[in-house]
């Protein structure tokens, strides 16, 4: 395995190469996969410094990367930059997983796919520079509006088919369709992004397919509870309908404003699944509802675009009638609903940013502190802050922290109260500490204690679902929706600082 923290800058892209090897090509068209023992990546592996960026808003967290907007000092480039833990990489044995992405990314080559335009890498970190969507996710649009009218989900709808129906003709099954998922453009357009579950099937097109650990079943549940199809949960294997159930859950949520099989925790999401135990809306028309309950089906095969007959029979719907599907990308697409009160750091580096976190720890904080002097005191926090902190490079949040001390884990959550729920940012910080901000009126409006008599296990956490978690201390309990479904993320962040 390649021991992703000890490499240099190349050895990453040496290793792919030297497991690259053509995956049953198309007969019908030997011209569609380059019949050659070497390899060149379309998007090369450069040797730039993550210095040579401007870092500026947060586009998305996973479980090991950040994305980030950074524009590209000498050339003035916006790409959302997807940076990766090296060492949590290697611990959670993820390191084929980001390979396959990186390969994979490499060769699609779709309007409605998210791009790669190069990668690179240094002690600590590994750098995918990505097309930025400066929409952002339509899973904003639809928080933003409420529900999206049948015409933009019709729209959007229509847009993923078109690269869905691309990514199925190669061979690929993605795995995690949903609105987090499906980003937009500046003018609107739907581009499919996050290839980490990326599933090849024995026939695909894409030629290089790194090895894939042993545990890596045809069956592996991946994905997200709420768009997880029931044959997953039965262990089948992995199908191109997978794909059509994320989409029809999508259409429905996009249509309501929540997702068809929402419930108060997985366990009850997933009891549903297998029930399919899901209700219409009134205002649903009857294209849309009979579109929905097709791609529901509980057989994958007869979801349309899974059948016999291909996507011919899922774009003839009467649903998407007078979808003009030869030029879906020149139609013009919905308006987007903006962000309130949205604060750029774009043009110039974010004071915020504290790049010790991230890159191989050379830099300099904001104080003119030694970054290298400063993360040797304690490599072990260096470690937890340097992606975590990825969120606290919006300068926003320093003047709610101390000298030196980082922000772990940060996320916009409605804060459930009994009279009205009220949006703010939650923050962690390493010192440990929890604070809630307004972000509205940049004011704080809560400290919470880590514990009034220095005993950490006097704080604890109750994750109720998915979203929903609940931080309780001696003296009150606080209940936190995250729409962002990371609420065991919170958890596990803030029990983390219990067992040091």
């Amino acid at each position: 395995m390649l021991a992703l923290g000890e490499t240099g800058g190349g050895e990453m892209e040496k290793e792919f190469e030297s497991k690259l090897h053509l995956q049953n090509p198309d007969k019908k068209n030997n011209n569609s996969v380059m019949k050659s023992k070497s390899f060149v990546f379309r998007a090369p592996q450069e040797q730039f410094s993550i210095q040579e960026f401007q870092l500026g808003k947060i586009y998305g967290v996973g479980s090991y990367s950040k994305v980030v907007r950074a524009k590209k000092r000498d050339t003035g480039i916006v790409y959302a930059l997807k940076i990766m833990d090296k060492k949590f990489i290697t611990k959670e044995n993820k390191t084929s997983y980001v390979k396959l992405e990186r390969i994979v990314l490499d060769q699609l080559d779709h309007p409605g796919i998210i791009r790669l335009f190069f990668t690179f890498q240094d002690t600590c970190s590994l750098y995918m520079a990505l097309e930025s969507c400066e929409g952002g996710e339509l899973f904003d649009q639809i928080i933003r509006k409420g529900r999206l009218s049948e015409n933009e989900a019709r729209f959007y709808a229509a847009e993923v088919i078109d690269a869905l129906e691309y990514m199925h003709g190669v061979g690929l099954i993605h795995r995690d369709i949903k609105p987090e998922n499906l980003l937009l453009t500046a003018d609107g357009h739907i581009k499919i992004a996050d290839f980490g579950s990326v599933k090849p099937m024995e026939d695909s097109q894409i030629s290089v397919l790194p090895s894939v650990p042993s545990s890596e079943k045809a069956c592996t549940f991946v994905g997200t509870a709420a768009y997880v199809p029931p044959e997953v949960l039965n262990s089948a294997p992995a199908t191109f309908g997978n794909d059509l159930w994320a989409l029809g859950c999508t259409l429905y949520q996009m249509l309501s404003g929540t997702s068809p099989f929402k419930d108060a925790s997985e366990w009850l999401i997933f009891q549903r699944i297998i029930a399919r135990d899901i209700k219409f809306p009134e205002y649903f028309t009857k294209e849309a509802r009979d579109l929905i309950d097709k791609l529901l089906d509980t057989d994958p095969s007869q979801r349309p675009g899974a059948g016999p007959d291909g996507y011919a029979s899922l774009k003839s719907h009467p649903f998407f009638k007078g979808v003009d599907w030869k030029n879906i990308r020149r139609q013009s697409p919905p308006k987007l609903a903006l962000e309130t009160k949205a604060v750029e750091a774009d043009e110039a580096q974010d004071p915020g940013w504290n790049l010790s976190h991230i890159g191989d720890g050379s830099f300099s904080f904001n104080d003119g502190t030694s970054g290298a002097a400063a993360t040797s005191s304690s490599e072990a926090s260096a470690h937890i802050t340097r992606l975590a902190s990825i969120d606290s490079f919006d300068s926003r949040w320093q003047q709610f922290l101390d000298p030196g001390e980082s922000i772990v884990m940060i996320s916009m959550v409605k804060k459930v109260q009994k009279l009205a729920n009220k949006k703010v940012q939650l923050i962690l910080t390493d010192k440990p500490k929890l604070i809630c901000v307004d972000p509205a009126k940049m004011t704080l409006k809560g400290n919470v204690l880590w514990s009034e008599a220095d005993n950490p296990q006097d704080l604890t956490i109750q994750v109720t679902s998915s979203s929903n978690f609940k931080i309780c201390t001696p003296k009150k309990v606080m209940s936190f929706e995250d729409a962002k479904q990371r609420a065991w993320q919170w958890k596990k962040a803030i029990e983390a600082f219990q067992n040091r």
